[in-house]
């Protein structure tokens, strides 16, 4: 691994998460490559990942049942040829994360100890107790540290896509430790950069899920499809002094319940399957309890769970509660739904490619077509490792030459922010106003009010970045901005209520399923901000 760092490259990713990590490794080993993180350290949100991957390894199993499975959960909106391709490559996946030293649970008998999470018919979930994410991640980064042909570029935050001719050129980064923004000239850039997470003021996703790569493709001229609907995972854990701790769904699959206070069960009444229901009904259940009763919060039973299983399938749970002073399983573990997952984002084919030549978007970031209106667990984990290999074969033959000089960075007209608190305040307002208009349950008004007020603080944004040098605090809620007003289009525009998206004035589901596709080249409300490249 080299560390100088250089002004070109074969190919630019940008994210260092599983799906950054895994492209990376796919590459062709004679290819320059910059990996660009936005920390000091590799993860993002995949590190956080508990439940596991789904993929068809059992002899009980069969990919057709996985695919009825995701494409139930995607209430009709998913891509039933995406949805067959990569369930198909499953087992390949899997069979390559562990020559990439990833062990994934297995019984005495020598078999993968498969968990069940909500909406599969079958236990088919792989995993590594209950830190896969984790797992693969430190797995991965290990082998593409030994890599010669790759730099990596920690505390580099990407500022936007250089794209000439409707193909990709390379990107400007800002060097969060200097300040500087440099020009990176690459043959391919691929967008791996994650979720959405932090456009809600309640999210289970690290602080660098702030939409970057949606945002820079809008920006480039990419569609983004299905924006409206977010996952909102239904059991995040409900206390003052914990931050985005995630209680994974499989502790549902291993017996726990959802309870109240009282200690009485609520999901049968919302859905056959019960605590086995998909994400959006669960999240959903939980959020109408809360409403109805007026409680903070709902709870998790674990005294269903034999001890040995909690010890056995999720030691960091229960480790981390009891530095919270939940003790389970004899405490109920007070949840609440959270912000988790963006089932939509930039359009793209099965190997992440984009309508931009030489664009890719994977992982989280990219929509296939694969989650459709609700993302069944564990199958994100699937996606991200099989469409970044995807991705990386297709970069790996068809690179186009290096491109010619492009347009540097150029910030000499404008001058240095006077203070930060617009920022700040503008963050915590696009926050709070997309939890409280834009969440679980929306309705045309509470739209229309966040639409406009996010349209004043576009303005106010658009007049920062014209006069003010950027720093990484203006370029994630720049990106947030324009993902929130995103997500209120989509929304807006769909008058139905489909898994994720719930509107109070449209309830019903209409009998046929439409993607949601945003296009920049259509005419835009002038409340979306775009912003002017700083480049000459």
């Amino acid at each position: 691994m080299r560390e100088d760092p250089g002004s070109s490259c074969d190919v630019a990713v940008i994210g260092a998460g599983l799906a950054g990590l895994a492209h990376v490794l796919a590459l062709d080993p004679s290819l320059r490559v910059a990996l660009f993180c936005k920390g000091e350290t590799v993860g993002g949100a995949s590190s956080w990942a508990q439940g596991g991957m789904a993929a068809v390894v059992a002899a009980g199993d069969s990919e057709d049942e996985h695919i009825e499975d995701t494409l139930r959960a995607g209430r009709g909106l998913c891509d039933p040829a995406a949805v067959a391709a990569i369930v198909a490559d499953g087992g390949k996946a899997v069979e390559w994360l562990e020559k990439q030293g990833v062990a994934f649970a297995r019984s005495e008998s020598g078999d993968f100890d498969l968990g069940r999470e909500g909406g599969h018919g079958k236990r088919r979930i792989v995993h590594v107790s209950d830190a896969t994410g984790a797992a693969l991640v430190a797995a991965l980064f290990a082998k593409v540290q030994q890599l010669p042909n790759v730099t990596i570029h920690t505390g580099a935050v990407a500022v936007d896509l250089v794209v000439e001719d409707g193909a990709v050129r390379g990107l400007y980064v800002l060097r969060r430790g200097s300040g500087q923004v440099d020009t990176v000239a690459a043959r391919a850039v691929v967008l791996a950069t994650g979720g959405i997470g932090k456009v809600y003021r309640y999210t289970t996703n690290p602080d660098e899920a702030t939409g970057d790569g949606v945002a820079m493709a809008w920006r480039a001229g990419c569609q983004v499809a299905n924006m409206e609907f977010v996952q909102f995972h239904p059991t995040a854990l409900f206390h003052p002094h914990a931050k985005s701790v995630l209680i994974s769904e499989a502790c549902r699959g291993e017996g726990a319940l959802l309870v109240n206070a009282a200690r009485k069960r609520f999901m049968p009444a919302y859905h056959p399957d019960a605590e086995l229901a998909p994400r959006d009904v669960v999240a959903q259940a939980i959020d109408a309890e809360i409403k109805r009763t007026g409680a903070d919060c709902m709870h998790l039973d674990f005294a269903p769970v034999p001890e040995a299983v909690i010890d056995r399938r999720f030691p960091g749970i229960k480790r981390r509660c009891a530095e919270l002073g939940i003790a389970i399983p004899k405490d109920l573990v007070p949840v609440v739904p959270s912000a988790h997952y963006l089932c939509g984002g930039i359009a793209t084919d099965i190997a992440g490619a984009t309508a931009v030549a030489g664009l890719y978007a994977i992982g989280e970031t990219g929509s296939t077509g694969l989650h459709g209106a609700n993302r069944l667990a564990s199958n994100s984990l699937l996606e991200c490792i099989v469409v970044a290999r995807n991705a990386a074969a297709r970069a790996s033959r068809s690179l186009p030459p290096a491109p010619a000089a492009i347009p540097r960075w150029d910030d000499s007209r404008v001058g240095p922010a006077h203070e930060e608190v617009m920022v700040a305040h503008n963050w915590d307002e696009i926050r709070r106003m997309m939890w409280n208009y834009v969440g679980i349950v929306r309705s045309d008004e509470r739209l229309e009010r966040a639409q406009r007020r996010l349209a004043v603080i576009a303005e106010e944004i658009g007049d920062h970045y014209r006069r003010f040098v950027v720093s990484s605090d203006f370029i994630e809620v720049r990106n947030l901005l324009l993902c929130a007003q995103l997500i209120i289009r989509s929304a807006a525009e769909r008058r139905e209520s489909r898994g994720l998206h719930f509107n109070q004035d449209c309830p019903a589901q209409l009998p046929e399923a439409k993607s949601t596709v945003l296009s920049k080249q259509a005419p835009a409300p002038a409340d979306i901000i775009e912003g002017v490249i700083h480049a000459n």
